[in-house]
């Protein structure tokens, strides 16, 4: 569920390049605030998708050894960054397994943004990058979502809502990009910097 001061509807806009940009700077902080705990910080979602419509919002996800969810809590609060309560912001499924993490809004009034805490190796770890690159890579494919998305939002705005019925035709996306990823060989990107994950050029 939103905080009281987001916005709860859904609008789907075309792709800014300045979402790399809000990117670093986001990156930036949290790699201040969380240190040794976050070994990669990513740019992840559709915003992170040159040339697809998502929501304005920036997803974020930080691949960590471990999750240890009152020290990462506090060290994200300590820059005004909340930790959703929801039961599906704390536990995910993914690869047949369940499979940690945490999610934070951002401090009432900043960016729109979600951090995403997910442990290094694990499954839904990998399902994010995926879900990444694979529009990234095939042009059809990363048409084809936007233009779905787009037509959700226009006749379901309410975001939960929104998130139901967009979360089987991501299975079904998501089945195409494993097809992809067995056929190129696709493996997730290394860890790396924050300052060396904008999307490649």
């Amino acid at each position: 569920m939103p905080f009281a001061d987001e916005v709860a509807a859904v609008a789907v806009v075309e792709y800014q390049s300045q979402w790399p940009v809000d990117f670093e700077r986001l990156a930036g902080a949290l790699r201040k605030a969380l240190g040794s705990q976050a070994r990669t910080i990513d740019h992840v979602g559709s915003t992170a998708v040159p040339g697809l419509a998502p929501k304005d919002c920036v997803d974020i996800q930080a691949r960590v050894t471990a999750i240890h969810e009152a020290r990462q809590i506090g060290l994200l609060a300590a820059i005004g960054f909340r930790c959703r309560p929801d039961p599906w912001n704390r536990v995910e499924h993914s690869g047949g397994e369940e499979c940690r993490k945490l999610v934070f809004a951002p401090p009432a009034g900043a960016r729109r943004c979600n951090v995403h805490l997910r442990r290094e190796g694990d499954p839904n770890c990998r399902y994010a990058l995926l879900f990444r690159d694979y529009p990234r890579a095939d042009q059809a494919a990363r048409r084809q979502w936007g233009a779905f998305k787009q037509r959700l939002a226009r006749s379901v705005p309410d975001l939960l809502d929104y998130g139901q019925i967009k979360a089987p035709a991501t299975e079904i996306l998501m089945i195409a990009a494993e097809r992809w990823a067995a056929a190129t060989g696709w493996q997730p990107p290394p860890e790396r910097p924050a300052s060396r994950t904008s999307p490649p050029r």
